[in-house]
């Protein structure tokens, strides 16, 4: 059966809220979490960036799900000490906790003063952290190492039983072809024209594999305007593809680029809908185009009622159909 996991926004919602929402979603019949994780959010309406891996350890500790993270290795967060803190939850929460690693943003990463490095090097060091959390997770002492990144006298003295997994967070084409080498699995997000089951197809194709999960981005309230007014007010700075949505570096720079951004282009990345039988129909064809999970992403900053609402009548959809 398909997981229907709950979306944790940390740069929406403050981290004491985002607590309560999701143990809200658990209690509501939601499988699964997964989190974000951001230094900057992406608007100032959005106004919030708790930091994941503290939130991470209350949010596991206070369900009993599993929740996984998003993370970006290489700059802000030097390999070795991903290796550490996602093991330290791997061993804390066994079977519960993973993290899909990605090449990541200016906006989270510039903080450090370093350069921010052009796409192929990100990439390129994506794939050399990848492989450094995974021999750390493994037992491997990580002594001289210098390429992208550098690592001296490294070694993890508390590690889960197993090792937790590594999947890879792509949004194109080509970052899913690469990321086939080392992943033991996808995540994604939807995209106008469905464009994440091509991400998926490329994923698969070049020999990607493990489980598929797929992040929706969508709006519901009870009314449609009210519906595409948050879809609008709180996204409208997220529609930006390559390179904006990689090389801008504050929200101040995202909202000056939204300020023309038409409602149309938003309600393209968002699903958005006052009907609850329509979203059920939109998240089950996704499901069909292979995904194992989806990761129900209400872009409002008031979860309860999208919790509540989906609990009632959108997840018993789902499964019965499933």
């Amino acid at each position: 059966m398909t997981t229907i996991g709950f979306h944790a926004s940390q740069e929406q919602i403050s981290p004491s809220q985002l607590l309560r929402d999701v143990q809200r979603a658990e209690e509501a019949g939601f499988d699964a979490a997964m989190s974000s994780d951001h230094f900057f959010p992406w608007s100032e309406r959005q106004g919030h960036s708790g930091f994941t891996f503290s939130w991470l350890g209350a949010a596991l500790a206070t369900t009993s799900f599993p929740i996984g993270s998003v993370c970006a290795p290489g700059q802000r967060y030097h390999p070795a000490v991903v290796a550490q803190a996602t093991a330290t939850l791997g061993e804390m929460f066994p079977g519960r906790y993973w993290v899909a690693l990605g090449a990541g943003q200016a906006m989270n990463e510039h903080i450090t003063g370093e350069k921010w490095l052009g796409q192929d090097d990100r990439r390129r060091r994506l794939e050399e952290s990848a492989k450094i959390i995974s021999q750390l997770h493994a037992g491997q002492w990580i002594s001289g190492h210098k390429g992208l990144v550098e690592v001296d006298d490294a070694y993890l003295y508390d590690r889960p039983e197993n090792p937790i997994p590594l999947y890879a967070a792509c949004v194109t084409e080509e970052s899913a072809r690469r990321a086939a080498r080392w992943a033991g699995g996808l995540i994604t997000l939807n995209q106008a024209g469905d464009v994440q089951n091509d991400v998926l197809t490329a994923y698969r194709d070049a020999g990607g594999e493990g489980p598929a999960m797929l992040q929706i981005h969508l709006s519901w309230a009870p009314s449609q305007a009210e519906a595409e007014e948050i879809a609008y007010d709180q996204w409208r700075s997220n529609v930006f593809g390559p390179p904006l949505d990689q090389d801008l570096p504050t929200p101040a720079h995202f909202d000056a680029a939204a300020d023309t951004v038409p409602r149309e282009n938003v309600l393209e990345a968002v699903w958005t809908s006052h009907s609850a039988a329509q979203h059920a129909e939109w998240i089950h064809h996704a499901v069909q185009s292979g995904f194992d999970a989806v990761y129900l992403h209400h872009v409002g900053q008031h979860q309860q009622p999208f919790i509540e609402t989906f609990g009632e009548h959108v997840l018993p959809e789902l499964r019965q159909s499933s």
